[in-house]
């Protein structure tokens, strides 16, 4: 194996395991936080060439693109073809101390590859993944509460008591989601209804059953 900075030989043992894994992904995603102020203040804008620095730069951009997120090949030649730059040139300026892999280190990925990775790009997107899963669960608390909106409202209409029995309401709700019913229709409701009162009913027989048997 290959350390694509310093071009020496390192050991798989050594590496660390990258975190994010295939099915981490920011496809909707069409921009990247960018820390404005630690960037212009690093040393690699400080002391890296105008050429490194936008190379650099492009690699950020790609990596988002690649799989698993935030990682790139390790092969110099693909990087350069990536880079749409000379392999030869690429090479050498991976040698100066802030070339374009200025930090971008080995990792052990999914399945056992070798790829690249850079710490910053790894935070970024660890937030960012963190911001997607607290707005996934922000939306499907929101979808949820609607939907026992609609089914209490329709229950409603069979029984007006029986709407207002939350454990009733969330249990034909879960009911009705475990039976695949896509489109709740009144033939839906009117069975999640049966079921919850068989439901009931079994509980009831269940509950005279365990007395019978402590008397």
């Amino acid at each position: 194996m290959l350390n694509t900075a310093g071009l020496q030989p390192i050991s798989t043992d050594d590496l660390p395991e990258y975190p994010l894994g295939s099915e981490d992904r920011l496809d909707s995603h069409y921009f990247m936080a960018w820390e404005r102020r630690r960037w212009l203040n690093s040393d690699m804008r400080l002391k890296g060439t105008p050429e490194c620095r936008a190379l650099f730069f492009d690699l950020i951009n790609i990596s988002y693109d690649q799989t698993p997120v935030g990682t790139v090949p390790q092969d110099l030649e693909i990087l350069a073809k990536l880079l749409l730059v000379d392999p030869g040139h690429f090479r050498a300026l991976c040698k100066l101390d802030y070339g374009p892999l200025h930090k971008w280190t080995p990792c052990i990925c999914e399945g056992g590859e070798v790829r690249l990775m850079h710490p910053m790009v790894l935070r970024t997107l660890t937030e960012a993944l963190s911001r997607k899963e607290d707005n996934r669960a922000k939306h499907e608390a929101a979808n949820a509460a609607k939907r026992l909106q609609r089914l209490r409202s329709t229950v409603a209409g069979y029984h007006a008591e029986l709407a207002k029995n939350d454990a009733a309401i969330r249990w034909m709700d879960e009911w009705l989601v475990q039976e695949g019913c896509e489109y709740r229709n009144a033939t839906w409701i009117e069975r999640a209804m049966q079921s919850w009162s068989t439901h009931m009913f079994d509980l009831g027989q269940a509950r005279s059953g365990t007395h019978r048997t402590l008397s």
